[in-house]
């Protein structure tokens, strides 16, 4: 079990614990026809309240059990008791519970009025120099032009064995014990799911900044922030039907929502939200 997944289920109990939380309203998933392309690549918790939650569904034979699952499962049962299931479950089932703790975070986040800050960049904030030494932890191909160009120096760690190796000015390794050389790291929020997050941190203690970005990097950042990760960055939903409607057909979502990022440095902190949902009851 996922200590990191623990802490975040401890916090979501203690919101909880303030007052009734809303149900779960709906599953939504990409049509099989966005199989294989970047539309098709995540599914949404839907809450009573609006609340949407994101999660990727490209991990193993995840996206086929979705499509098996009865809306009956899901629909109505407790968005808690659900999000339990990321701590609890593999595959599946830690699916569905990771996109209701992203949902439970938005509702907590909207509860609370707080909005996250519009990201400043595409490569985490890292504020990349020559002399940088990048790990970027899954291979984003967009991003490694953007990296090299800053003449930061680049070091991939993948788990596809057909994928190490040497590039022109970067290298793609199958040892995140390389990453205790990169002072600057990216990484994409499917470690979330992988099993593979606390493992990957162990690596990046002499880091002075570790990004954790991508869609579904929807989560409280405090357990996140405690272990190291200097920033979270994920996708705001601002048209939740346009969104909605976008995912079903298959479509690009991205303009029903905006990229966002939580600094450490000036996140408000699980304590002051949570005293401050208490004081609104």
């Amino acid at each position: 079990m996922s200590r990191i997944a623990t802490d975040l289920l401890a916090l979501l109990e203690r919101l909880a614990a303030l007052g009734p939380l809303p149900r779960v309203k709906r599953l939504h998933l990409p049509p099989p026809a966005a199989d294989g392309s970047r539309d098709g690549e995540f599914c949404a918790i839907e809450l009573d309240d609006g609340s949407l939650g994101l999660s990727f569904v490209l991990l193993g034979d995840t996206l086929a059990g979705l499509r098996g699952v009865d809306d009956d499962a899901v629909v109505g049962m407790s968005s808690l008791d659900l999000a339990r299931r990321y701590a609890e479950s593999s595959g599946l089932e830690r699916t569905l519970g990771f996109a209701a703790v992203n949902a439970l975070t938005r509702h907590w986040f909207d509860r609370t009025s707080y909005e996250p800050p519009p990201a400043q960049g595409s490569i985490g904030d890292l504020d990349l120099a020559p002399g940088d030494h990048v790990g970027m932890v899954g291979l984003f191909p967009p991003l490694v032009k953007q990296v090299l160009e800053t003449g930061a120096r680049l070091t991939v760690i993948e788990l596809r064995q057909d994928l190490a190796g040497l590039r022109e000015g970067w290298r793609v390794s199958l040892d995140p014990a390389d990453l205790g050389a990169c002072n600057k790291v990216l990484s994409t929020s499917t470690v979330l799911l992988n099993d593979t997050l606390e493992s990957i941190l162990s690596h990046c203690r002499a880091a002075q900044r570790v990004s954790l970005i991508g869609p579904g990097a929807g989560c409280l950042p405090d357990p996140l922030f405690a272990r190291g990760v200097t920033l979270l960055g994920g996708s705001w939903i601002v048209d939740a039907a346009g969104f909605k409607d976008a995912l079903a057909s298959g479509v690009s979502w991205s303009p029903f929502a905006r990229k966002v990022a939580i600094r450490r440095d000036a996140y408000p902190g699980a304590e002051a939200l949570l005293a401050r949902a208490s004081a609104r009851g």
